[in-house]
């Protein structure tokens, strides 16, 4: 049974404030090891351990005393389109009000002067760290689907670690400046089930060198130099591709300076996880344990286009689930193996397992500022489950779940073992007083998938619905946190507030700041606070350097086509108050 884990710092200001001014001497940061016999990374050199001056920059605690701010959140500033047809250029736009919601408990006057907090953190959510060149993807259904492939994925590392820097850089926490206690990151951290995608990941949230690159490491081997005019061939002002037909740049250069080295600093903070089901199986929705996607992964083959039928009923039958096992995919592979082109084949690209997931967690080499396995134990790894609790402060418990289905498809659920661990922890906080915060990457809404576990046939499968109604017994429980729709939403359920963030790969690209009060009052309340990435709102297509690349990811997001423009959500969506009665 996973046990309860303390916050390396708890939302205690004294301790935490400790360990914040240890910071400096931390030695968290060092090289990656191999997620399975050393084959990480097995394409090139290891990259070189950065110096503990340039590693620690950023990751400076900020300067004392804390209070209440604005400045580094979507509070004070947003990026935003500047006047212009075709492709959008980017810069500072208004802020977002907060909006207080009552649906729940009726706030009351004065209660700004009353309040104290309880707990402070962030979360992240569907960083989608990508291996743009990983054989398994599925590109060629870019017309379909724009999840399939994204102008801006080459850059998701660069991307990612200036999420990190903005972190790093905040005053504690915007409306009470509490300590931020840890962050939490609610799934889809890496985009492939790849290996190398989950020591990128790692080194990113834990500090380190990445080189975004997998295949032949002197070069660029995936869909933007392929001479195909779906996608966006940033190198080539000569090659009229479907994207610069809309306005789309040339950038010379782009595609090397998208895989050469990026540094992390590392979150200065601890950090906690969360699985996703991008994380759990290949390609985000095929069950794990076939032995073909291996072969695949790290094979020398790749599809990189298909006509618009065959897209069309390949992407159909995904998005209903009608494929769980990956029959259709592998068949596809074999009828279409003509055209399947060479890349360099990687040992590192090949699926890693639940297993593998929680003991690279538990590797010193990526254990940063903490807490060890961030989140995970020796017990996960015995016991093959990847959920846990966690003590955020003295009266509030985290509870960390696994809502992937293993049998496959990208929705999810809870078999019934986690389900009855779930109520032991939920009956037990409610002896101990303790108010409850839930977090997994599926929403409730999403968790439909009731297919057997095939490690566990008889166990049966419970839906969003069911969780939904057990939370809802127990009033300690304030917010279910989660990701998973790539969309801005927060729904109230009778006792408690579901918070659903958007992602860090598709625009608006958001991460949030979440704090718990007790108003003195009769209520609390759950604050939350969305925050951009460090990168600058505007971009110079000359500035190829790491803070360069990340705002480019930004803007090159915005500009995808078939993006979804709604996915920042609504005003009561994004910076809230949410008013609870005080269970």
């Amino acid at each position: 049974m996973p046990r309860i884990r303390s916050v390396a710092a708890s939302l205690d200001r004294r301790s935490f404030l400790a360990a914040a001014g240890a910071v400096s001497a931390s030695t968290g940061i060092g090289l990656a090891v191999g997620l399975s016999g050393g084959e990480a990374n097995a394409a090139r050199p290891a990259a070189a351990r950065p110096s503990a001056a340039t590693a620690l920059s950023s990751r400076k605690a900020p300067a004392a005393p804390l209070a209440p701010y604005t400045a580094g959140t979507t509070l004070h500033t947003t990026s935003a389109p500047r006047p212009g047809q075709g492709y959008v250029r980017l810069g500072e736009g208004p802020a977002w009000d907060r909006v207080v919601r009552s649906e729940l408990a009726a706030p009351k006057s004065g209660r700004a002067d009353r309040r104290t907090a309880l707990a402070a953190f962030v979360q992240f959510t569907d960083l989608h760290i990508v291996d743009t060149q990983h054989p398994l993807r599925y590109e060629y259904v870019r017309g379909e689907t724009s999840s399939a492939w994204r102008p801006q994925e080459t850059l998701s590392v660069a991307g990612a670690v200036a999420l990190v820097e903005r972190v790093n850089a905040l005053r504690g926490a915007p409306v009470t400046g509490a300590p931020l206690g840890f962050v939490m990151t609610t799934g889809d951290n890496t985009d492939n089930n790849s290996r190398a995608e989950l020591d990128w990941f790692l080194r990113t949230m834990s500090g380190g060198s990445i080189t975004p690159n997998t295949g032949d490491p002197r070069r660029y081997e995936g869909v933007q130099d392929s001479g195909l005019k779906e996608y966006w061939h940033p190198d080539r002002a000569d090659f009229r591709d479907a994207d610069k037909q809309l306005g789309f740049p040339a950038i010379p250069g782009f595609l090397e300076a998208a895989v050469r080295e990026v540094r992390s600093p590392g979150l200065n903070l601890p950090w906690y996880s969360t699985v996703g089901n991008h994380d759990s199986l290949p390609g985000g929705c095929y069950a794990s344990g076939d032995s073909w996607f291996h072969e695949f992964a790290v094979g020398g083959k790749k599809l990189m286009s298909l006509p618009e039928d065959r897209a069309a009923a390949f992407w159909k039958s995904v998005k209903k689930g009608l494929d769980p096992k990956g029959a259709q995919f592998r068949e596809l592979m074999r009828t279409e193996r003509r055209h399947l082109r060479s890349v360099t084949p990687d040992a590192s690209r090949a699926p890693f397992t639940p297993a593998e997931y929680v003991r690279a967690h538990l590797d010193p080499a990526y254990a940063g500022v903490g807490p060890a396995g961030h989140g995970y134990t020796q017990d996960n790894v015995d016991a093959g489950t990847q959920y846990y609790a966690f003590r955020i402060a003295d009266d509030v418990l985290g509870i960390s779940l696994d809502t992937t289905d293993p049998a496959g498809h990208y929705e999810g659920s809870l078999g019934t073992a986690q389900l009855d661990w779930l109520k032991r922890e939920l009956a037990e906080a409610e002896r101990n007083g303790s108010y409850v915060i839930v977090f997994s990457h599926h929403t409730s809404s999403s968790m439909r998938n009731l297919r057997p576990d095939p490690d566990r046939p008889r166990e049966a499968r419970h839906g969003g619905e069911e969780v939904l109604a057990l939370l809802g017994r127990h009033s300690r429980v304030l917010a279910w946190i989660n990701g998973h729709s790539h969309r801005n939403k927060v729904t109230p359920h009778g006792s408690f507030w579901e918070i659903t963030t958007a992602s860090h790969i598709d625009h608006p690209q958001l991460a949030r700041v979440v704090e718990l009060v007790d108003n003195r009052d009769g209520t609390l309340s759950v604050l939350t606070t969305l925050i951009e990435s460090s990168a600058p709102h505007r971009t110079d297509f000359a500035d190829l350097s790491q803070p360069g690349l990340a705002a480019l990811y930004r803007e090159l997001a915005f500009n995808a086509p078939g993006r979804k423009p709604d996915l920042g959500g609504d005003l009561d969506d994004r910076n809230t108050e949410l008013v609870l009665r005080k269970g």
